[in-house]
């Protein structure tokens, strides 16, 4: 699969899961940071999602332990970040600055944020799969696209 393949699952996936929760959204025709709008009744306006995608985990360092992982501009634009696994139609939400001081790397400009899918990877707990539960997108669109104060 190619990687605008990937990234373009990714986009139809967050929009799936957006619409079954009642929140109508649209892809952008370009990609400037914002990969899509997403339109929450409860809120009564507008916000931005920039989506990452991968297709499957990949080993750490070409031979460590499985991985999934995302890199994001520091400056992205969008209120939230969508990060896909396409291997198994899971998706965790961030707002762009909780994205940002969960990253384990930054460096030149981007933030590199990864989770060990490995229970055997002795890491700390903040690289381990089960610490990013919290962000599965069925525990957070309520929170996130019912509550103004979210985005203030």
């Amino acid at each position: 699969m190619k990687t605008a393949q990937i990234g373009a699952a990714g986009v139809l996936l967050l929009q799936y899961r957006l619409l079954k929760c009642g929140i109508d959204s649209s892809a952008m025709t370009t990609d400037d940071g914002i990969d899509v709008v997403a339109y929450s009744p409860q809120l009564r306006d507008a916000v931005t999602i920039q989506v990452k995608s991968v297709l499957a985990p990949k080993k750490a360092g070409g031979r460590g332990k499985l991985t999934l992982d995302w890199w994001l501009r520091h400056n992205s634009p969008a209120q939230l970040v969508a990060l896909c696994d396409l291997s198994t139609d899971r998706i965790w939400i961030f707002r762009h600055e909780e994205y940002l001081a969960t990253a384990q790397q930054n460096s030149s400009g981007r933030a590199h944020l990864y989770f060990y899918i490995d229970v055997t990877a002795k890491v700390p707990e903040r690289s381990k799969e089960s610490f990013f539960d919290q962000f599965l997108i069925d525990r957070r669109t309520s929170e996130l696209f019912s509550s103004p104060d979210v985005f203030a």
